[in-house]
């Protein structure tokens, strides 16, 4: 390291801290654009009374027929672009979408608009030259060359690979905002079932080797042992004593442990991606979909702006694959990797495994409030 590592680490707490409030900051700001402005511009055709949107319902279906004028009078006809302080180019608080709430805070507050600044000064959505396949596979790249330095002896070569890999996950976000760009879609979406999608979910997978690979050869070479002052305190317990001098020597983690951690981490990742991206897609097609009846579309409005679907999007925000690949790229970039691949090794799949307990649940209800309690069926989606 260049300079007084004392204070850099200072620099670095700091700035972590201040990211962290920011987060914050922009979750909240987030929870109450939902709750105070239109989500979709269907809202402001239904308040301005869009034949295309008016329903014409029984009288027997006495909380579609309420439902209108309460939505009159609690939504306000103003749309959020039209207040926002920042232009909606760049604030990705401005198109709500399912997987904008689902992605984490990194990639939605940092790295889109990022992706949005490089790509209008590029200009790669505007041409042929620069395709976003072509993007994806030039991070996989990225994340084999992050990788190798990540399994470097050196904490500086390593804690240079970590940033090459948050350059990566920033490629990842430019890909998918040079495709959205070219088919004129707005906001955070995944187009489910493209050639695109497809190609993207290889590229990420094999950066994700990559990098699981760099961090066990890492380990491998580098196992915690005797004489190493800053692991000792994770050292298994497993000891020996010699009888002639009475001096227990600790005993150094094997390659087998080693395995086995990366493993684990690596299945996490696995969970996590699978889960993520199948809640992204159900939720996608439950609350974003437009071949409804205006009461189903007033009920995903409702379903948008409950604390309930919030919560379920907050909580894999904070557990996606990319919030745990920043994770694990923090404890890499700090110095304490073994730390953390030992502390989440079993709690990952706990913590995953409720998550999605919750999130299947609330997407149960979710689904019979919109289209089951309506249609009289059990057609599912």
């Amino acid at each position: 390291m260049v300079g007084p590592s004392s204070q850099i680490s200072k620099f670095l707490l700091t700035l972590l801290f201040l990211l962290i409030i920011f987060f914050i900051w922009m979750d909240v700001n987030l929870y109450i654009r939902i709750q105070d402005y239109p989500i979709r511009d269907n809202e402001i055709r239904l308040l301005n009374g869009s034949t295309m949107l008016k329903p014409t319902l029984p009288a027997t279906q006495s909380y579609a027929t309420s439902a209108v004028p309460r939505r009159q009078q609690e939504l306000f006809a103003a749309r959020y672009e039209d207040v926002a302080w920042v232009s909606c180019d760049l604030n990705p608080l401005c198109d709500v979408t399912v997987k904008a709430m689902m992605l984490d805070q990194t990639n939605h507050y940092l790295f889109a608009p990022m992706a949005t600044i490089a790509d209008n000064l590029a200009g790669f959505s505007k041409g042929d030259l620069i395709t976003p396949n072509m993007i994806s596979f030039f991070h996989v790249f990225v994340a084999i060359a992050s990788g190798k330095m990540i399994a470097s002896d050196s904490l500086g070569y390593r804690r240079i690979g970590v940033v090459l890999f948050q350059f990566r996950t920033f490629l990842d976000d430019l890909d998918g905002h040079v495709a959205r760009a070219k088919k004129h879609i707005r906001g955070e979406r995944s187009d489910i079932g493209s050639a695109g999608y497809y190609i993207d979910g290889i590229c990420d997978g094999l950066g994700c080797i990559a990098l699981m690979i760099g961090v066990f050869i890492f380990l491998k070479n580098n196992p915690p042992r005797r004489g190493y002052t800053q692991l000792q305190s994770i050292i298994p317990v497993s000891e020996s004593k010699s009888s002639e001098s009475g001096v227990i020597y600790k005993v150094k983690v094997t390659t087998k442990k080693v395995v086995r951690k990366v493993l684990c981490y690596s299945g996490i990742l696995l969970l996590s991606s699978t889960g993520w991206n199948r809640y992204i897609a159900i939720y996608q097609d439950l609350l974003e979909r437009e071949d409804v009846t205006p009461v189903q579309f007033l009920h995903q409005e409702s379903v948008f702006r409950s604390t309930g679907f919030f919560f379920v999007c907050w909580l894999w925000r904070m557990f996606n694959v990319h919030a745990l690949l920043h994770f694990l790229l923090l404890s890499i970039f700090c110095d304490k990797l073994w730390e953390y691949l030992r502390m989440i090794q079993y709690a990952g799949f706990v913590t995953l495994l409720v998550i999605i307990s919750v999130a299947e649940m609330h997407l149960l209800g979710v689904q019979n409030f919109i289209y089951k309690s309506l249609t009289g069926n059990n057609t599912s989606l």
